[in-house]
């Protein structure tokens, strides 16, 4: 009898306990606030139990949003250990870019590399694709060894015939000749204002001519693109050579027309004036123009008015 009477007095302090917080949950409790020196009431208010711990939660949810925001889109993130500047990221995109470049520029000569062994070996060149990674068919074992074709032998033949003390003009027929860069008509680029002249002494190469915007540049000559590819510096850049050791550069490009290998003519559309790349401060063509490996001045030869 006497352990029946202890398990119900143990059940019914566990239910006073249990309806204690509940009491605590739903009661409402009046807070006031009063001034510490003149003890009147300044305000007060009534909230639950419940309400309290709704209330707070919802404060510590508040806090955690504003200072993810503040963290977020705000600058304040840089004071953060660990997190990178403004400048930091600057150079970290730049350097993408470069390496990009670098890589491109690798393929492009790798390219090369494998087309020359391809022709040397008596093989047609692979298609020139910038996207497509290089794959020579060529084994280093066999690059090096050549064989003459019918062809071949024929003409070491006939060159043989001719005065070995004057080998120049026995390969060269009058015809194929170069011809003076003062006596061709070079096509304009591009009409506008140049607003940077060909200088040596700055190393400034080239003249900058300043069109409007989204105008069509053209080839000065009839020649073959050599380069058709996009750096940090220049941005999209196409190289055109020409005949009688002609080389034309176009920089500063906003979109290329033409591709690496292709054919083009004299006045033909390759390109559109642009912004691209790090060294530019507005539209422009950075055209520059090459003779026997040497640059010249375009505005001797070119009007561009």
């Amino acid at each position: 009898m006497s352990f029946l009477i202890f398990t119900c007095m143990a059940k019914n302090k566990d239910l006073s306990d249990a309806q204690k917080k509940s009491d605590l949950l739903k009661n409402k409790y009046l807070i006031t606030v009063y001034n510490d020196t003149t003890l009147e009431q300044v305000s007060h208010f009534r909230i639950s139990g419940l309400g309290a711990i709704i209330s707070g939660a919802m404060l510590v949810i508040l806090v955690i949003a504003t200072v993810t925001v503040l963290i977020a889109f705000t600058s304040l993130r840089e004071f953060i250990p660990g997190y990178p500047d403004a400048t930091t990221r600057e150079k970290i995109v730049a350097n993408a870019l470069r390496s990009d470049s670098l890589e491109m520029l690798l393929h492009q000569w790798e390219r090369h590399l494998t087309n020359i062994n391809l022709l040397l070996s008596g093989q047609d060149p692979l298609p020139i694709d910038t996207n497509q990674p290089v794959t020579s068919t060529v084994a280093s074992g066999n690059a090096a060894a050549f064989v003459p074709s019918r062809e071949d032998s024929l003409l070491r033949k006939e060159i043989e015939k001719h005065d070995i003390y004057d080998p120049a003009s026995a390969i060269i027929p009058p015809a194929a000749k170069q011809e003076s860069l003062e006596n061709l008509f070079l096509f304009t680029p591009v009409q506008g204002v140049v607003s940077d002249k060909f200088d040596i002494k700055t190393k400034h190469l080239a003249v900058d001519i300043v069109a409007a915007p989204s105008a069509t540049v053209m080839s000065v000559l009839d020649g073959t693109v050599i380069m058709a590819s996009w750096t940090a510096e220049t941005g999209y850049v196409i190289q055109i050579q020409h005949s009688n050791d002609i080389l034309s550069v176009y920089k500063h490009n906003e979109k290329l027309l033409k591709k690496q290998g292709d054919r083009v003519k004299a006045g033909e559309a390759i390109a559109i004036v642009g912004n691209s790349g790090e060294l530019t401060t507005g539209p422009h063509l950075h055209f520059e123009l090459w003779y026997k490996g040497m640059p010249v001045d375009p505005l001797k030869y070119i009007s561009f008015e």
